[in-house]
């Protein structure tokens, strides 16, 4: 990841209006919902390649101007909730960034394949000799 809290802030537009909730007589004159707004088209923080990625993985997130869309009304203040905001985008584009590494295929060892036939084998001797035997010549 190439990208800093600092860095995205340079790209993201916001647009404020009212929030519901509670606040109190305040609701009615802040506008402290904050909707933030990210370009990864137009964004110089990453590759062809991350972008086609964060573009695949983050489709749902995307409106119908083809950007990153990010809405936080938790808080009473516009600066929490724009702080808030980012952390969420940062959050998203780290998550559709990341790659889990490759599984390789690995064999079980002839030792270990050997070993656990051998603790079979008189696993199935111990439980053979608890057996009651009846003996012909009775």
């Amino acid at each position: 990841m190439n990208f800093t809290k600092a860095d995205l802030q340079k790209e993201i537009t916001y647009k404020t209006s009212r929030s519901g909730g509670k606040g109190g007589q305040n609701v009615n004159k802040v506008s402290s919902k904050v909707e933030l707004l990210f370009s990864v088209d137009n964004s110089l923080l990453f590759s062809d390649e991350e972008k086609q990625l964060i573009n695949l993985k983050l489709q749902s997130r995307f409106n119908k101007d083809g950007l990153i869309q990010v809405i936080c009304d938790e808080e009473r203040s516009q600066y929490l909730n724009k702080e808030k905001a980012v952390e969420r985008l940062v959050l998203l584009l780290t998550r559709a960034l990341h790659q889990p590494k490759i599984r390789k295929a690995t064999k079980v060892s002839k030792a270990a394949k050997m070993a656990r036939l051998d603790k079979k084998r008189l696993n199935a001797v111990k439980k053979e000799n608890r057996r009651k035997r009846l003996e012909d010549g009775d």
